[in-house]
C-alpha cells in the first residue's frame, strides 16, 4: 500500500493514486535529494541531540531557504520535544523532525484536499488569481481549468490581465488547449470591465467555476491595491460576495522573492489560498515551510512541472511523507 493509499483511502481510483504519488516523488525529487538527504545524513548515527547536530541542521534549514524565523521555531521545539520524550535514537529523531513540520503546515490552517472541487456550494464559485509576471499564474490558470473540467465542472476563464497583449494571447491559446471559453478585451481595457463582463456571462451561462486573471505587473502597494478593489467592486454588482477565492500564484524556486512578493500581495489584498509553482524545478522546496509559517494562509495548489495535468491539490501529509520517504 502506497502512500497515497493510506492518505486517500477510496476515494480515488488505484490508477489516478499511482499517477499523483509519481508525480509527487518525481516533483520534490530535487528538494529531497538536497534537503532533506541532509537531513538524513546529518541525523545518522546520532545517539543524542548536540550542539554540533543543531548548528548543522540550522545550516541545513536556512540553506534551502526555510528563513530564519522558522529555521528558529523549528530547532526550537525539536529541543523541547526531545527535552520532553527522552530522544533515544535516529528514526525516533526523524519522526521527531518530521513530526514538527507538519506542525507548521497545519497551523497554516492548510487542509488535506483530496480534489478539485468547489467547496462553498456556491454557483459559480469566482476565483481570482493574483501574481506577478513570470511565476506561472496563467500556466497555473490553464491547468486549474484543466482539473476542474476533468471533475466534472463547467468553466469559464476571464482575461483580466489586459496591461500585455501576450498575457491575452497566453490564456486565448490555454483556453483552447483545454476546451473551456474564455471572456476577453484588447490590450489597456478596464481590467475592471472585463472582470464584470465575464461575471455576467458566467452567471448567464450559469458555469459552475469562474478564474479571472489579473496583471501581473508589481505596481505600489497603493496602485495594487486600488486596482483589485476596483476589480472585486464590479464582480461584487453581479455577485456580492464574490470572489470567493484570492488565489496568490509563486514560482517556489525563486525562495526569498517569492516571500517578498507574498508579503506585497498580501498587504494589498485578502490572498484567501496559495499556489506554489516549479517544485520541480528547485532543491529548496524549504520555502514552502517558510511561507506557511509567515502568512498563515493556506497553501492550496502546487506546481510539479509543465504537464496540464502536473497541478496537484496540496495535502501536507502527502507532502511530507514522500519528502522523508
Amino acid at each position: 500500500m502506497g502512500i497515497f493509499d493510506k492518505i486517500f483511502g477510496s476515494t480515488k481510483t488505484a490508477e489516478e493514486i499511482q499517477v499523483e504519488e509519481k508525480q509527487l516523488n518525481e516533483g520534490l525529487e530535487k528538494t529531497k535529494q538536497g534537503f532533506f538527504s541532509k537531513i538524513s545524513k546529518a541525523v545518522a548515527g546520532k545517539s543524542t541531540v548536540d550542539i554540533e547536530f543543531l548548528d548543522e541542521l540550522e545550516s541545513i534549514l536556512i540553506s534551502s531557504d526555510v528563513g530564519l524565523p522558522t529555521t528558529i521555531k523549528i530547532i526550537d521545539r525539536l529541543e523541547a520535544r526531545v527535552s520532553r520524550d527522552k530522544y533515544l535514537n535516529t528514526s525516533e529523531l526523524n519522526k521527531i523532525i518530521k513530526d514538527e513540520i507538519g506542525e507548521i503546515l497545519a497551523e497554516n490552517n492548510t487542509r488535506d484536499l483530496v480534489g478539485f472541487t468547489d467547496e462553498t456550494g456556491k454557483k459559480p464559485y469566482v476565483i481570482m488569481v493574483v501574481g506577478v509576471n513570470g511565476v506561472g499564474k496563467t500556466t497555473t490558470i490553464g491547468k486549474l481549468a484543466y482539473q476542474f473540467k476533468k471533475a466534472g465542472k463547467n468553466v469559464l476563464l476571464g482575461a483580466g490581465d489586459t496591461f500585455r497583449a501576450a498575457a491575452i494571447d497566453q490564456l486565448v491559446i490555454w483556453s483552447e488547449r483545454v476546451g473551456v471559453p474564455v471572456v476577453k478585451q484588447s490590450m489597456g481595457s478596464d481590467p475592471a470591465a472585463v472582470a464584470f463582463d465575464t461575471i455576467q456571462s458566467g452567471v448567464a451561462k450559469g458555469v459552475d467555476v469562474i478564474i479571472l486573471d489579473t496583471a501581473g505587473r508589481l505596481h505600489n502597494k497603493q496602485g495594487l491595491m486600488d486596482e483589485l478593489s476596483k476589480i472585486k467592486k464590479v464582480m461584487s454588482k453581479v455577485i456580492p460576495d464574490a470572489p470567493h477565492e484570492v488565489l496568490l500564484v509563486l514560482d517556489a524556486s525563486t525562495g526569498q522573492n517569492a516571500m517578498e512578493q507574498a508579503r506585497q500581495f498580501s498587504a494589498a489584498t485578502q490572498v484567501t489560498a496559495l499556489a506554489l509553482t516549479k517544485l520541480d524545478g528547485t532543491a529548496k522546496g524549504g520555502v514552502v515551510l517558510s511561507i506557511a509559517d509567515e502568512f498563515k494562509i493556506p497553501i492550496k495548489y502546487i506546481g510539479l512541472g509543465e504537464k496540464v495535468e502536473q497541478l496537484q491539490v496540496f495535502n501536507r501529509q502527502a507532502f511530507i511523507e514522500t519528502l522523508f520517504e
